[in-house]
């Protein structure tokens, strides 16, 4: 454990390689049976993780997180010490209610979509962010499970068991200990932009406003009386009216009673349908004689958006078969599916007449598809040039339409941990709440919600729980536990609070949090009994000791979550989190005899 613990500070190998290593050790010498080392495979915990995350991925995907950062920035009022204070706030409340694991993956996405919106530097609040989690947990009986275990231990002795809001006072002490300690501290965590970005290429909305997309599109409602229905786009002959019809979108219930948006790209035999929705660009004039010959109804508001398809740029090649060819010999469509919305010429933009436009060597063409179609627009090197990544691109477009489904299942999620008296357990709330995202459509598809997943985290979490299995079958850690505890109780009961308090500590950075309050809570309990003393105080100090564990990032799950997100390093928590978890004691150390009496 020591040389693992070395592994980590010393930072060459990355964190989830050294706890798979140091598992494959314990397993080589014989400490860990191959069944018992794997076992954090299988752990609840691990498998809540991974629900978790995709459960995140899809407030992200669908928007709700950006909504919920544009909230919270609108209260800081763009202050970062406002955004500071209504993150640890926020998240100690919801910590109170949610496991900690959970608050931070419903959090995470918010706060990283805020610091992006607001140009903060993420790193400075998603470490707070996972203390707030564990600091937050204190606040209730069933905030985190180590304040189960010493509830569960006063009940079976024969004590009082506590009540759900017993651990109050605590939790608002810990709570303020943490913000007026980590504002100042938290500063060290931001971590440098690098200088040597990639050129990720134009924005969607860049597109649209250097092509100036939107400033003639209008969109045009098809009712189903009217005559256009069950005519085919090639038989309107549009071009002579100088119109595209740049999509059609239909927007429907589906079989759950949930809105559903599809786009199309539109083909010549393309039939529309009643309840389509037109986009069109080109001559207005145009459009209004459409418009009163099928009896279309105009709809304020044009904008485009890209769930289903997208937007490219092409650089026609000097020695592609496109050039001198005009645009609708080119076949584009037919071939590759593709619509030519605008051509880029020098500093000239073509958007009349295209279909007649012959192509010069150089020339930029704006296409619209499929986003499918789009991604397969590398393949034909020989005739152009795609501009940008419509690969990472498509990763940031939201479905903003399955918000309030992300919304609700998220809610739904949150009330199945919540409400005791609802028998499910709170990783198969998670796992149903992953597999509703997937099911209703917050993805664009099951491969979109495994990237949410970050296995870095996963592995090193699933890893280090077989830990504790180790330390407890050597005896390491009943050696260090009661030696601490016998060497401290003949000075005093607060001397040997002091001692429960940092011995928990030390124990939780190696093994899990509940693991170490079960394994103390009895020696606790059993030190008070033999001084004399009411335990209340004694297991307070555990479960303080089991949960306020900050200067590892595997001692906890909420630790390990933000660890890649932030960019942190080892040393980080120790530099942060170690202050404040030696703070927390000390101070702790003569208010629980205030609030516990002994």
């Amino acid at each position: 454990m020591t040389l693992t613990v070395a592994m980590f500070i010393w930072g060459k190998w990355r964190s989830d390689v050294t706890a798979v290593a140091a598992l494959c050790v314990l397993m080589l010498t014989g400490v860990l049976s191959p069944s018992e080392a794997l076992a954090g495979f299988a752990s609840p915990v691990v498998i809540m993780m991974v629900g978790l995350f995709v459960v995140g991925g899809a407030l992200l995907q669908t928007g709700l997180a950006r909504e919920g950062g544009n909230r919270m920035m609108s209260l800081a009022k763009g202050s970062e010490r406002r955004a500071f204070l209504l993150v640890m706030l926020s998240t100690s409340f919801i910590g109170a209610f949610v496991s900690n694991t959970g608050t931070v993956a419903l959090m995470m996405p918010i706060v990283v979509s805020m610091s992006a919106q607001a140009g903060f530097s993420s790193s400075r609040l998603l470490m707070p962010l996972a203390f707030a989690s564990s600091l937050g947990g204190m606040l209730t009986l069933i905030g985190t499970p180590p304040n189960l275990v010493v509830s569960e231990a006063l009940e079976k002795a024969g004590y009082q068991p506590l009540g759900f809001f017993a651990f109050l006072p605590v939790g608002l002490i810990v709570i303020a200990l943490g913000i007026i300690m980590l504002l100042p501290m938290s500063k060290q965590l931001v971590k440098e932009k690098s200088k040597k970005r990639r050129k990720q290429g134009k924005s969607l909305d860049d597109l649209v406003d250097e092509y100036q997309l939107e400033g003639n599109l209008h969109k045009y409602s098809v009712p189903a009386h009217s005559k256009l229905v069950g005519c085919k786009v090639a038989d309107l002959d549009l071009s002579t009216s100088s119109i595209t019809i740049v999509e059609i979108r239909n927007e429907r219930k589906n079989r759950l009673g949930l809105r559903d948006v599809s786009q199309s790209i539109v083909s010549g035999d393309t039939v529309i349908e009643g309840g389509d929705i037109l986009y069109l660009i080109g001559n207005e004039e145009g459009m209004g004689r459409l418009a009163k010959a099928f009896g279309l109804v105009h709809i304020k508001g044009a904008q485009l958006d890209f769930y289903d398809i997208g937007l490219a740029e092409l650089v026609v090649l000097p020695a592609s078969k496109l050039v001198n060819t005009a645009i609708h010999d080119s076949r584009l469509r037919e071939k590759y599916r593709v619509n030519v919305l605008g051509i880029r010429r020098g500093h000239e933009y073509i958007f009349d007449n295209l279909g007649d436009t012959r192509l010069h060597d150089g020339d930029v063409l704006l296409v619209q598809a499929q986003w499918d179609d789009l991604l397969q627009l590398n393949s034909d090197a020989d005739d152009w040039v795609v501009l940008g990544r419509p690969d990472k691109t498509i990763g940031k477009v939201t479905l903003d339409y399955k918000a309030p489904v992300a919304a609700a299942i998220m809610m739904l999620m949150v009330l199945l941990m919540v409400v005791d008296w609802i028998p499910v357990a709170p990783v198969t709330a998670v796992l149903l709440a992953a597999v509703l995202t997937i099911v209703s459509g917050c993805f664009r598809s099951v491969d979109a919600a495994y990237k949410t997943i970050n296995w870095q985290s996963v592995i090193l979490i699933a890893a280090m729980m077989p830990m504790s299995t180790a330390l407890e079958k050597t005896g390491a850690s009943s050696v260090v536990s009661e030696g601490l505890v016998q060497l401290l109780g003949s000075v005093g009961p607060t001397a040997l609070l002091a001692g429960i308090y940092f011995t928990t500590s030390l124990l939780t950075m190696f093994i899990s949090n509940t693991a170490t309050a079960v394994l103390m809570a009895p020696i606790a309990l059993s030190t008070a009994q033999q001084t004399g003393v009411s335990p209340y105080a004694f297991l307070m100090a555990v479960t303080l000791g089991a949960s306020m564990c900050f200067a590892s990032p595997f001692s906890t799950p909420p630790n390990a979550l933000v660890m890649k997100a932030g960019q942190y390093s080892f040393i980080d928590y120790v530099k942060v989190g170690l202050p404040l978890q030696v703070a927390i004691g000390v101070v702790m150390t003569f208010v629980l005899p205030l609030l516990f009496p002994y």
